[in-house]
């Protein structure tokens, strides 16, 4: 009963897989849909993290900032406390310790290694409740609460620097800016173009802002030497230009495929076969803050639809404003698209070819009436009629 119950189970499982030849590969991303890039470095190139000790600092969580923002102050407290304590024994002034008649402390009120740290922290914070201070007897004492001041100004401005500049990281900025989920192939204004479509989320502008692409891919050299990640660069652009975009509403980016183009000798049956990933960078600078911004996202080939047109998302209001529906942000129709680029040019070209011979027949047709020179031999002809008379 059981072997027969397995083996319903396997053929039924075997019904809904897809043949071996169809199923779809696990692609591995180089940059993944938010950005980020999935690349790792072996621990002797993380040594160079410590040599830019700013930037790594600024970079980590905020879960490590502020475990190092609490270590660095306890710790700090701490280290001066056990200072502060040596002094104090060294000079007797311990409640432990046997003083004589007459003994002058270095610090009042400091009897054990709790008030120590009690001392060290209300000097580094500057609290001073009154209770212990420096006598002015000790030398030491002077010089230590001297470091531990310098100290403390050290760590607060570097602190308040990490933090202030991780606050004002230009990623957050690039969070409101988004891509559509997959891009599409169809024709755009008599050529063969693939689309992706941005939108910027908030109402402030990014200044400057323009897009490019790569293409990230393996290929081979003439000595058939193996180069991962080939980049080649892919040029968007809209209507208005490829620079400078005017980034108040959802713009929709187009690449010509033309003979220039890395993806000429695609078809929509090799499409998805193909191993490659589009990256698609938007630089600009944030109008709030004048900082730059860098989004990214990438495409692999079973996220370019062919034959398809994104569905439009910009109206206008009765009360004369446009509104944008995101709900249809990634959405696509099927339209009528040239099965391949190579076929499409064809095409043109032979388009192009037979109107120009109609156009030279056409033109050989009226030479002998726009011919100036027939023209003035019939003056000619009939001057000379006219002298026979």
């Amino acid at each position: 009963m059981v072997s027969l119950s397995r083996s319903k189970m396997f053929q039924l499982l075997q019904g809904h897989l897809p043949p071996a030849g169809q199923r779809a590969r696990k692609t591995t991303r180089l940059v993944s849909k938010d950005g980020r890039c999935n690349i790792e470095y072996d621990n002797s190139a993380r040594l160079a993290f410590l040599v830019d000790m700013w930037t790594t600092v600024v970079e980590i969580r905020w879960r490590f900032v502020l475990l190092l923002f609490i270590i660095s102050f306890t710790g700090s407290w701490f280290i001066f406390s056990l200072l502060w304590y040596w002094i104090a024994k060294s000079n007797g002034d311990l409640a432990s310790q046997n003083r004589t008649i007459g003994h002058v402390r270095c610090i009042d009120n400091v009897n054990g290694l709790t008030t120590a740290f009690l001392y060290s922290l209300e000097t580094q914070t500057t609290i001073g409740y009154g209770g212990r201070a420096l006598t002015g007897n000790c030398a030491g004492t002077v010089a230590l609460i001297m470091v531990q001041s310098l100290v403390g100004v050290f760590i607060n401005c570097f602190m308040c620097g990490v933090i202030l500049a991780k606050i004002s990281l230009p990623k957050k900025r690039a969070k409101t800016v988004t891509f559509s989920n997959t891009a599409v192939i169809c024709l755009k204004k008599g050529r063969l173009c693939l689309l992706i479509r941005v939108a910027n989320l908030r109402k402030t502008l990014l200044i400057g802002s323009h897009i490019y692409g790569k293409l990230v891919r393996t290929s081979l050299t003439p000595d058939e030497e193996a180069i991962i990640l080939d980049q080649v660069d892919v040029d968007f652009a809209v209507d208005a230009g490829k620079d400078n975009l005017f980034f108040v509403c959802p713009l929709t980016l187009y690449h010509v495929i033309d003979r220039s183009s890395p993806f000429y000798e695609l078809s929509s049956d090799s499409l998805p076969q193909q191993d490659f990933e589009l990256v698609v960078f938007l630089d600009g600078t944030a109008e709030s803050t004048s900082s730059s911004c860098q989004v990214r996202t990438s495409y692999v080939p079973q996220e370019i639809q062919w034959g398809h047109t994104f569905s439009p998302i910009i109206s206008k209001t009765k009360t004369g404003k446009y509104c944008v529906d995101f709900s249809n942000f990634s959405k696509s129709v099927p339209v009528s698209t040239p099965h391949c680029a190579l076929c499409f040019s064809a095409e043109v070209e032979q388009r192009n070819t037979n109107c120009l011979s109609e156009q030279n027949l056409t033109n050989h047709t009226k030479l002998g009436i726009d011919n100036l020179g027939f023209q003035v031999i019939e003056v000619d002809t009939e001057t000379a009629d006219i002298t026979k008379m």
